[in-house]
């Protein structure tokens, strides 16, 4: 059965700036693709055009190629990236430049269309699907380049065009999918930041760059390339598959994937088989992320050490109160002091205070100064980290909506030519599956059971989505997911994790995957950006679950 050899060598602007030559180097590969956009991206390339209009696309993507175009098109490796942002034809033009400056013959091909016109917005952009990406490929293209469109589309649109599929091959578009998402954020599915990193080979040192043989009933297997780190195990696939989503209906412009569907398999060493995914038409809208500049905003911090850790705080905050005012100021004390230790850092606290403002000057020097004036003149043993600055922007992030034929979806071929890509003709609205609120069935017993950190028994994955944060929790064996099914439930989490409890959480279950995946609506209030949290992108919240010490089932062994 012919197998489409797709690996990926970017996860994020700014991932291992080696993973393409490494990629390149390590065996066979058909495609290679790079990740790199973010919400947060986004942002960063909108300020970069604001600055210099013909920017607008991640620039380390060109350093790359400049050391392995040539042995791309040696190999006949074709290439396929989101390194366009907001740019993709300014990033088309510029790796013409670098090939003709390396004396090569390289066809580029890109898409756009994603752009959507929102006077008041710094970006705003639709998430497109894969086949733009796929009429380039089919066009002869040795490169493609595109704008904002879904993440797993990179690896979609290669699938469409070596096999053919059509609009209708819901379950073959929706096992790519599943694929593309896998390997969209590289190294996490191969043992990067994995919850039993200590268990992968290498302790998870330097965890090498996934790859997905695809096959032509959109069926796959994850794997890597011989002799690099970490590993590729049920485990590590599960962990990458809970990754910022939410229901089982995992929505794309192309197909909706059903997640519980999913079945994963170890067929080998790190060879995982992905498989029995199944699709449902697309909703008749895209996504549309749209990002904003909110204001200004500065931080300082104050170390309080010894006693009355509390009246220290209490008092810096009447302080900064009463020389910048109230409005815009948050207050946090981290509690990282220990009793009775002879050492300063162990019997510390650290109170964070932040300043958000339209105006920049009040969130600037007038702030971070009256920060400062305090050294002599408030708590004793009155100490900041931080040294007074002027006010930085932040942006704020929401997610609208578009018709899926109000967006001009364009392939721009190797050729020149402006090929169309027309919307889905079938759609299927945007119903999802019933928010559970509370688990279906029962556990065994905790009667008799032991004390310990929930994390010796299951595994968690977290990550952001605008000002949400999912959570998603796995089970390590069968003996013990119907324990957690039972058990963990959303009032469970509030007690576990007190900062969910005031915020609408759902619940969902993927019994194929022994996981519940949590929504939790807010919790990063205007997206990472614009966040002041200790954890602004929640990728810590689900190593914050495991380490909670709960009752654990004593059917379950140690």
């Amino acid at each position: 059965m012919s197998v489409l050899r797709i690996g990926n060598a970017s996860g994020f602007y700014g991932d291992r700036f080696t993973a393409w030559r490494e990629m390149l180097d390590g065996g066979e590969l058909d495609v290679l693709t790079g990740d790199y956009l973010a919400e947060l991206t986004m942002l960063i390339l909108g300020r970069d055009r604001m600055r210099d209009p013909s920017l607008g696309y991640a620039k380390t993507f060109l350093r790359q190629m400049e050391g392995v175009l040539g042995t791309a098109r040696e190999r006949g490796v074709r290439l396929v990236t989101n390194a366009g942002g907001l740019n993709p034809a300014g990033l088309a033009d510029a790796i013409r430049s670098l090939a003709d400056r390396l004396g090569l013959q390289v066809r580029v091909g890109y898409v756009e269309g994603d752009a959507i016109q929102r006077p008041d917005a710094l970006t705003a952009n639709a998430y497109l699907g894969a086949f733009g990406i796929a009429a380039c490929l089919d066009a002869g293209a040795d490169v493609v380049v595109t704008g904002r469109v879904t993440d797993a589309s990179l690896a979609v649109g290669p699938a469409i065009a070596r096999f053919g599929w059509t609009r209708d091959d819901l379950d073959a578009l929706a096992g790519a999918t599943v694929a593309g998402h896998l390997i969209e954020c590289g190294a996490q599915v191969t043992g990067g930041n994995f919850s039993f990193f200590t268990e992968l080979p290498d302790g998870g040192h330097r965890p090498g760059f996934p790859i997905a043989e695809l096959r032509a009933d959109g069926s796959s297997v994850l794997t890597k390339h011989p002799g690099t780190g970490g590993a590729v195990t049920v485990e590590t696939v599960t962990a990458q598959l809970l990754y910022e989503v939410g229901g089982p209906d995992y929505l794309g412009p192309d197909v909706v994937t059903r997640l519980d569907t999913v079945r994963l398999e170890q067929e080998g060493p790190d060879r995982v088989r992905v498989s029995g995914v199944r699709g449902t038409p697309p909703p008749d809208t895209l996504k549309v992320g749209v990002n904003n500049l909110g204001g200004f905003r500065n931080s300082m911090t104050f170390v309080l050490c010894g006693l009355d850790i509390p009246a220290k705080a209490a008092l810096v905050r009447g302080q900064i109160e009463e020389s910048v005012g109230a409005e815009g100021l948050e207050f946090t004390l981290a509690r990282t002091d220990h009793p009775d230790t002879g050492d300063t850092e162990a019997a510390s606290a650290l109170l964070h205070v932040h300043l958000r403002d339209g105006d920049k000057s009040r969130a600037g020097r007038a702030f971070s100064a009256a920060a400062v004036e305090l050294a002599l003149a408030s708590y004793p043993g009155c100490t900041l980290t931080t040294l007074p600055g002027d006010a930085t922007p932040y942006g704020v992030f929401t997610a609208d909506t578009i018709a899926q034929d109000a967006v001009e979806h364009v392939a721009v071929l190797p050729s020149g030519e402006r090929v169309p890509i027309p919307p889905p003709t079938v759609t299927g609205g945007l119903q999802g599956a019933p928010v559970q609120h509370e688990a279906l069935t029962r556990g065994p017993s905790l009667h008799g059971g032991r004390r310990g950190p929930l994390g010796e028994l299951v595994g968690a994955r977290s990550g952001d989505k605008g000002g949400d944060a999912n959570l998603g929790v796995w089970a390590r064996t069968d003996a013990t997911w119907p324990w957690l099914r039972g058990w963990l439930t959303v009032e469970r989490l509030a007690e576990l994790l007190p900062e969910t409890a005031s915020l609408t959480v759902e619940r969902y279950e993927l019994p194929n995957l022994r996981a519940v995946n949590f929504v939790i609506r807010g919790l990063l209030g205007q997206g990472v950006a614009a966040s002041t949290r200790f954890d602004p992108q929640a990728k810590a919240l689900g190593e914050l679950l495991r380490s909670r010490v709960v009752d654990l089932p004593a059917e379950v062994p140690q």
